[in-house]
């Protein structure tokens, strides 16, 4: 399953914080710290090697929104060049094979609007438009292998852009309505769906502009197309079922680069087959992803997949390894594919041989990667780390940073250690955690404990910079932080044991977790906190319904009523198919509804909060339970943000998010005599 500022009342209440000495030189993590951060991502290896751009985002304070730019550095480090100064952001860069242009995609002006293809000569001058799409906005690209076109894959806009401008004009024009008649008809961020808005194929020429569609206007997506080598070819992942909208079945398709070309399937596997997809450099193979049973589609775990571009039987080559992968490519000679590997904390960059064979695991530190790229046997990762963010590392017989953008800002800060903890469940089942420290822990004390729960359910807590956490720990919090079952990270089956049962063996691998800490010595009993955000909020509300002993609690983006999320959210697919309809299952959904018809259980002070256009969980499941606590008289306070989706982009709302996040645990978890200080002061 599943970020106007407000003024808040909390932030005049005393911080739980523990007075602690300071390394000379270094601080406390602060809120403020938020919009210094620089968020790197989506690295691309160019085709000799030899440079690897790829996107930093920044905040613009004064303007109250993110700014992403373009940068490159060289392949041995020495150099690190910012490519773009432009205010309408720059995503997606991607270099031509002959080495000669970076493309990417802006909205920047032009003499056609919105998101557009736009391209930079290495050889110097300034960025020109390249394409001039009036009617349809992009979802991918990528270059053909003599650099003389692009494959798109568009998606036609609900009104084309001389209505849109015609519409503008008239004052009074009233809006249209909305006519729905799909299955799954709302997606966070896209809003209500249009039946007749897919995303098709389509080839654009560079010299002449000429657009020609690939694939037909249909009722189904196309997505992940990859260029074969040899440029004759192009593979792509769709789903052709009758009826798309009711089942989470997609597979392999590969055609001629050309409209009107053949088509083939090459899947048929009852589930996901997906990308991103691979070709061998020979042209003569496809690496993809091959998921779990459709019904589990929320506890997915993907293995590595080969199957010949001519056709023929797939071969899973990770169907030993039992842990999830993503980010499959193959390296330069042919016989091996890199790819990453989601296990128990980390996500690491691993090695197989084409024929097949053993894992053979490329890092040994715990390590999160969030992206991998190779060309020219130079390859490139989003490496992140528990003290610092993403950065762009080369994996060259170990992993070699490349970029430092937050090493200003990381070198004045004094960090909470992150350690591994690992305990025994109600029934036996080993389950895994960490925990964050304050900066300055000291041995033998007691600290006021935050449960922090990630979301999902299908993610887990790993090895990677955590802002939020750390700036919990910088506030005197130990932070706990439980891969409960259902998790990724731990294998298949551990994933799925919580199928149709939501609410229940998470509860217990939560509270098992919070036990562990208390008897650890380092927890107080007395000053336990709890929170998450989507799934994780839904848990908090199954949790505080289920136990007494929070003292205070938040719940973000989360439900407790599910079955009045039935037909309000984007999940019909994976609720017919797990809990089944409520009509044929009623108990079902009263039973995974606990703890709104037990709301009188909960004691637990709690503050709600969401977005008022998120379709992902929708505002209502939090409106439902601060109303419940309301009647019952527990302290609750319910927070909307306005425009905010699932995931929230707003920098002042996050600021504002973690401020309350403060103040609400501030105010119910007392701090120890003479360890008080002011919430303000801890912001500045």
């Amino acid at each position: 399953m599943r970020y106007g500022r407000f003024v808040c009342s909390l932030l005049t209440a005393s911080v739980g914080v523990l007075s602690f000495a300071q390394t000379p030189g270094k601080r406390p993590l602060k809120v403020d710290d938020l919009d210094r951060l620089a968020e790197v991502a989506d690295p691309q290896v160019s085709a000799d090697g030899k440079w690897v751009a790829y996107t930093v985002t920044t905040v613009d304070r004064e303007d109250d929104k993110n700014v992403t730019n373009l940068w490159m550095v060289s392949w041995d480090g020495t150099e690190n060049i910012r490519l773009t100064y432009g205010t309408e952001s720059e995503s997606s860069p991607r270099w031509s094979p002959d080495g000669k242009y970076l493309a990417f995609v802006s909205s920047r002006p032009g003499k056609a609007k919105g998101s557009q293809i736009w391209l930079l000569d290495r050889r110097g001058g300034e960025a020109r438009q390249l394409t001039h799409l009036k009617d349809f906005s992009i979802s991918q690209y990528e270059w053909s292998p003599d650099s003389s076109k692009l494959l798109l894959t568009l998606r036609k806009k609900d009104e084309p852009e001389e209505e849109a401008k015609k519409g503008a004009d008239a004052k009074d024009k009233p809006p249209k309505p909305v006519i729905i008649d799909r299955y799954h008809f709302k997606e966070d961020v896209e809003g209500y769906l249009d039946a007749h808005a897919h995303n098709h194929l389509y080839l654009f020429d560079i010299a002449t502009e000429k657009l020609d569609a690939l694939t037909p206007d249909q009722p189904f997506d196309e997505g992940n197309a990859k260029w074969s080598p040899d440029g004759t070819k192009i593979a792509f992942v769709s789903n052709r079922d009758k009826d798309p909208d009711r089942s989470d079945n997609t597979d392999v398709y590969v055609m001629d680069a050309r409209p009107g070309g053949p088509l083939h399937r090459l899947t048929t596997y009852a589930g996901q087959d997906s990308g991103p997809l691979a070709w061998s450099p020979d042209s003569g193979s496809i690496a993809y992803l091959q998921g779990s049973q459709s019904k589990y589609t929320a506890y997915n775990m993907d293995r590595l997949a080969l199957v010949p571009a001519s056709g023929g039987a797939p071969r899973i080559l990770t169907r030993d390894l039992d842990r999830g992968v993503s980010f499959p490519i193959f390296n330069a000679d042919g016989k091996s594919l890199l790819f990453v590997v989601a296990d128990d904390r980390s996500e690491y960059p691993a090695r197989i041989a084409a024929a097949g064979g053993p894992v053979e695991k490329l890092a040994g530190t715990p390590i999160v990667v969030e992206a991998l790229d190779s060309k020219a046997g130079h390859a490139a990762i989003l490496c992140a780390t528990d003290n610092a963010p993403a950065e762009v590392c080369a994996l060259d017989g170990g992993v070699r940073k490349l970029t430092a953008h937050n090493q200003e800002l990381l070198a004045q800060l004094q960090l909470g250690a992150v350690e591994d903890i690992a305990f025994k469940s109600h029934d036996g089942t080993e389950v895994h955690g960490l925990i964050t420290e304050p900066p300055s822990f000291e041995p033998g004390k007691k600290y006021p404990a935050l449960l922090r729960i990630h979301g999902g359910p299908n993610g887990q807590d790993g090895h990677a910079f955590s802002f939020q956490h750390q700036l919990l720990a910088a506030n005197g919090y130990i932070v706990v932080s439980i891969n409960y079952r259902g998790s990724a990270g731990r294998g298949e089956k551990y994933g799925q044991s919580i199928f149709a049962d939501w609410g229940n063996k998470e509860v217990a691998d939560l509270l098992a977790g919070v036990d562990h800490v208390v008897n650890m010595g380092i927890a107080d009993p007395d000053r336990l906190g709890i929170g998450g955000w989507s799934y994780g909020g839904i848990l908090t509300d199954y949790t505080i319904a289920s136990d007494q002993r929070f003292k205070a609690a938040i719940s973000g983006a989360g439900s407790a009523n599910q079955i009045s999320m039935y037909g309000v959210d984007e999940y019909v697919f994976q609720y017919d198919n797990e809990i089944g309809p409520p009509w044929r299952n009623p108990q079902g959904w009263m039973k995974v509804s606990y703890p709104f018809f037990k709301a009188d259980r909960i004691h637990t002070p709690t503050l709600f909060m969401g977005g008022d256009k998120d379709f992902n969980v929708p505002l209502i499941g939090g409106e439902q339970m601060y109303q419940a606590l309301q009647t019952l008289g527990v302290p609750t306070e319910l927070v909307i943000y306005p425009g905010e989706y699932h995931e929230f982009t707003r920098p002042s709302f996050l600021r504002d998010r973690l401020e309350r996040y403060l103040a609400w645990y501030a105010k119910y978890l007392k701090p120890p005599e003479g360890g008080a200080r002011n919430t303000a002061e801890t912001a500045q």
